[in-house]
C-alpha cells in the first residue's frame, strides 16, 4: 500500500486571509487524473481543548452560542493557540481565561486532526488536575457559561447527544477510558 501523495497541484490562489485563517484555491488533478479544485483552510492557530478534573471527578464545562451552528453548545474549555508558541502555555491561558481554573497539573491525552479533508488545523487536548479556583477573564467576543458537574454527567451528556463539540466529544470519550482503567 502506497503512501505517497496521488495529487498534483497545478496551480493555488489564496481567496481570503485573516488574523485566524486564510483560505486557497488549488487548481489539482486528482488520483483518478481528473482536474478538478480543491478548497484548504489554513488556521493560525493549534486548537487548544482543557478537560478540568478535580479530586471528585467532577468537571467545567463552558456554553456558548456557535456562530457558524446557530446553536448553543456545551463543551470543554477551548482557544487557540499560536502556531510557534508552546502549546502547554496556550491550555494554562484558555483554562484562566474560560475558566478561572489554575491547574497545578496538566497532562497532554491527545492529538487530532478536526477536520482534515479540508483543514490543516490541529488540536491538543490536555486533562487539567490539581486546581485552584480563581476569577475567569473572558475575551470580549466571548458570552460564556460556566457550570461545574460530575465528570459523569458530562459523559452522560455526550452519550445523549448534548455534546457535540469533536473536542469536546474527544476529550471526555478518552477520559472516561483513562478513569476505567485506573489510570486518572
Amino acid at each position: 500500500m502506497s503512501t505517497e501523495n496521488p495529487w498534483q497541484t497545478l496551480s493555488s490562489e489564496e481567496k481570503y486571509n485573516n488574523n485566524w485563517i486564510s483560505v486557497t484555491e488549488h487548481q489539482i488533478i486528482n488520483p483518478s487524473g481528473g482536474k478538478g479544485i480543491y478548497g484548504e483552510v489554513h488556521f493560525k492557530n493549534v486548537a487548544i481543548g482543557i478537560l478540568p478534573l478535580d479530586e471528585e471527578y467532577n468537571t467545567w464545562l463552558v456554553g456558548q452560542y456557535r456562530y457558524p451552528l446557530k446553536a448553543y453548545s456545551w463543551e470543554i474549555p477551548e482557544g487557540g493557540g499560536p502556531l510557534g508558541t508552546d502549546p502547554e502555555l496556550s491550555a494554562r491561558r484558555e483554562l484562566i481565561e474560560e475558566t478561572g481554573l489554575v491547574a497545578g497539573q496538566l497532562t497532554e491525552i491527545q492529538r487530532m486532526h478536526l477536520s482534515n479533508s479540508v483543514s490543516d488545523e490541529l488540536a491538543i487536548i490536555y486533562v487539567a488536575q490539581e486546581l485552584t479556583q480563581g476569577e475567569a477573564e473572558p475575551e470580549e467576543t466571548e458570552d460564556l457559561q460556566l457550570i461545574k458537574i460530575p465528570f459523569a454527567k458530562a459523559y452522560q451528556m455526550l452519550m445523549d447527544g448534548e455534546i457535540t463539540d469533536s473536542m469536546s466529544v474527544a476529550a471526555i470519550l478518552k477520559v472516561h477510558l483513562l478513569i476505567s482503567e485506573g489510570k486518572i
